[in-house]
């Protein structure tokens, strides 16, 4: 259960908190978001924008803003080739600087989102989670969170769900500034950018525990 401090901050702190620091990210960081843009483009074509809808808190969903980090490259019967395909050398760039995540400072600002918090991961999943795995959707999702310092896709789902419910369960602002920090640190040092099979991360199949809903 959530403690009653982290109760007070999550309701009348953090989303002030969010929304204060992510206009003044989204204004110092400008340049830099319209240079992305612009080569994204270039090496890209468009939409520059990958917009996805994603679950957010008490499962709600929204449209998830990226910058895209791939091409749309297709075979001969029209159909999508394989992402490690797909993903150019250009996009790798961006994903391991995670510069692909610039314009999620927008979904913050509109509210779907939060700073620190799980990561929405795709809708599709929602069937799949066990009772305590669908608690990381009683919080705001996250630019970052508690799983994304601790290994981000280089750890299993079990664990990144029992990092995403324990930072539900203890909710705060040191942890969120702590969690933030670290953010900064990872992606200096591109830690568990990539699984050891998967150029992100492997499909969620469902845990293989009991309790699966």
């Amino acid at each position: 259960m959530k403690n009653s401090n982290g109760e007070i901050y999550s309701r009348f702190v953090k989303r002030p908190m969010d929304l204060t620091l992510a206009l003044l990210a989204l204004i110092i960081l400008s340049p830099v978001f319209l240079i992305v843009a612009l080569l994204v483009r270039i090496k890209l074509g468009s939409p520059v924008l990958f917009t996805q809808s994603r679950p957010g808190m008490n499962e709600r969903i929204f449209k998830m803003y990226k910058f895209r980090t791939m091409t749309d490259k297709r075979n001969d019967n029209g159909e999508q080739l394989p992402d490690h395909v797909r993903l150019t050398k250009f996009g790798r760039l961006l994903r391991s600087t995670s510069l692909d995540e610039l314009p999620e400072l927008i979904n913050i600002i509109k509210g779907d989102m939060s700073l620190i918090g799980p990561r929405p991961l795709l809708v599709q999943y929602l069937p799949l989670y066990n009772e305590q795995q669908k608690r990381r959707h009683e919080v705001r999702p996250g630019l970052s969170g508690l799983a994304q310092i601790s290994g981000r896709n280089a750890i299993s789902w079990e664990s990144k769900f029992d990092l995403d419910v324990k930072y539900v369960d203890n909710v705060c602002f040191t942890r969120d500034m702590r969690i933030l920090l670290s953010t900064f640190k990872k992606v200096f040092v591109k830690e568990g950018i990539s699984s050891d099979t998967s150029v992100t991360m492997e499909y969620f199949e469902g845990s293989k525990v009991s309790g699966r809903s």
